[in-house]
């Protein structure tokens, strides 16, 4: 017999416990019904608030960037607001349709699946911010540690390529993943839950968790330690040469100094803690069961 693993790390599904022809339910009386029903409706409208307030705020910051004429300046951190903006429109959008409780049926309702309910584009903003996020944390490693190969070698047409960049590899990863493992059952969309057996599950939760967190988490730290030791040396060369005025220059450089580990410690700490329920929700799939689950 076929059997498919399902994991939810994008997606919460109805799951029911099969053994051969046997399957077990767990009973609900209609005050549970009643009650899920509420709980489930009231979280898909506050996620459509989030994403509505999500939309505010990074078009906010965009306005303020191009109003402030800062945007040809800071083109990456145009960028980041522009996945922030997409990914919380694609939220409000997909959970207003969710609230719709839409019947799919035919090839119109399997591509709405995999385009909208599946949050293929929420993800791909997602997983672009990440990608961008660690494109900002280089460029500033390679300004700071490597100033003068990075004035002859980092052009703009190189920043919009990594721009680019950040979309391309988003999409066509969101764009393969959510092709293998979203299908259509009971006129439902059952998105990024469909494995072929339990080891292709953990092995893409492996390379998840590694590539979108353990990974980014390294190149934060890495980058950060190594600006903050290139600003300390920077500020030794400088104290060495300038013996008149080094109390105000020597305060400069434990002003910058603070500024880096404070920015270390806070981009590294909110990246961890934001999505470390994501993560363990991911790594829980890889802990060998001996219940096999499939979509009811």
């Amino acid at each position: 017999m076929t059997e498919e693993y399902l994991t939810a790390s994008h997606l919460s599904v109805t799951m029911t416990t099969t053994e051969d022809d046997e399957t077990h339910t767990t009973g609900e009386n209609g005050m549970t019904s009643s009650f899920s029903f509420d709980a489930e409706f009231f979280f898909e409208l506050a996620v459509v608030l989030m994403g509505i307030v999500g939309v505010a705020g990074n078009a906010l910051i965009l306005y303020a960037l191009v109003a402030s004429k800062q945007h040809k300046k800071h083109a990456l951190i145009v960028n980041q607001n522009a996945l922030d903006l997409f990914s919380s429109f694609s939220l409000a959008l997909v959970y207003t349709l969710r609230l719709c409780n839409i019947h799919l049926s035919g090839v119109l309702g399997y591509w709405l699946c995999i385009t909208l309910l599946s949050e293929f584009f929420v993800w791909c903003g997602t997983n672009g911010s990440i990608i961008n996020l660690a494109i900002i944390t280089v460029d500033r490693y390679l300004k700071v540690v490597h100033p003068i190969w990075s004035r002859k070698y980092l052009r703009a047409w190189v920043i919009y390529c990594a721009m680019l960049l950040a979309w391309v590899l988003s999409i066509v990863y969101n764009a393969i993943i959510v092709l293998m493992t979203t299908e259509v059952r009971d006129g439902a969309c059952h998105a990024f839950v469909v494995f072929a057996s339990m080891w292709h599950l953990r092995a893409y939760t492996i390379w998840y968790v590694s590539s979108f967190y353990v990974v980014i988490l390294i190149i934060f730290v890495f980058c950060y330690g190594r600006i903050l030791v290139a600003i300390r040396r920077q500020a030794r060369v400088m104290a060495a040469h300038n013996v008149s005025g080094s109390n105000t220059a020597q305060a400069q450089s434990n002003q910058i100094q603070s500024n880096v580990i404070k920015t270390m410690i806070l981009v590294c700490a909110c990246y961890a803690v934001a999505w470390l329920p994501v993560i363990v929700i991911e790594l829980r799939f890889c802990v060998p069961f001996n219940t096999k689950w499939s979509v009811m």
